[in-house]
């Protein structure tokens, strides 16, 4: 028996972190990313997407930070071989359903192979991490490599990297709202100009 793995979202969500599934030991205990190998929450603080370092027992605080984490799949797996085309066509349905619901400003996929499950691609197209030209709902898109210890396509080195690049996106994107929230009258013009 397996324990249900809740999502972690309290809007407004800055990043939504998508996984594709639980793996079982995630599922065992009730927290994202916890498969003794995974380097995911490593890689949030070395990269300063957050400010200390948590572990996956901490994945509930995501959201003081402006996080959220859910996956494509509830269904817990050993890995991602087990799952059918029909337990991703159900999991898109529901989180496209999320997103427009929750309202992210950006959703990070946690994984190129999640990436081409969700936008499906050309087998021969390149898939780089980064931002993407294809919007989720609406909704800009990153791609961060899957942290798994099994992801051999990825040095420490890479993903740290990506990561990095995700928050600087993250502290970017911050400071124009702040700007924005502090000059009101500046958005309204800039509206203004567009028209």
């Amino acid at each position: 028996m397996h324990c249900s793995l809740r999502d972690v979202v309290r809007p407004p969500v800055s990043v939504l972190f998508v996984g594709i599934n639980p793996g079982m030991r995630s599922a065992a205990i009730g927290h994202h990313f916890a498969g003794y190998s995974n380097r995911f929450w490593k890689l949030m603080y070395e990269s300063g997407l957050v400010p200390e370092a948590i572990g996956p027992e901490d994945d509930r605080r995501l959201p003081e930070w402006g996080y959220g984490i859910t996956n494509l799949v509830p269904r817990p797996t050993p890995g991602i071989d087990t799952l059918t085309p029909a337990d991703y066509v159900a999991g898109e349905r529901l989180l496209r359903r999320h997103v427009r619901q929750w309202k992210p400003a950006l959703v990070a996929f946690v994984g190129v192979t999640l990436y081409r499950t969700v936008f499906r691609p050309k087998a021969s197209a390149r898939v780089g991490c980064g931002l993407q030209r294809e919007r989720f709902e609406g909704v800009p898109v990153f791609v961060v490599p899957n942290p798994s210890g099994r992801n051999a396509n990825f040095s420490q080195q890479q993903m740290l990297a990506a990561y990095r690049s995700l928050a600087r996106v993250v502290r970017r994107r911050v400071s124009v709202r702040t700007a924005n929230a502090a000059h009101p009258t500046r958005r309204s013009s800039r509206a203004r100009q567009k028209r």
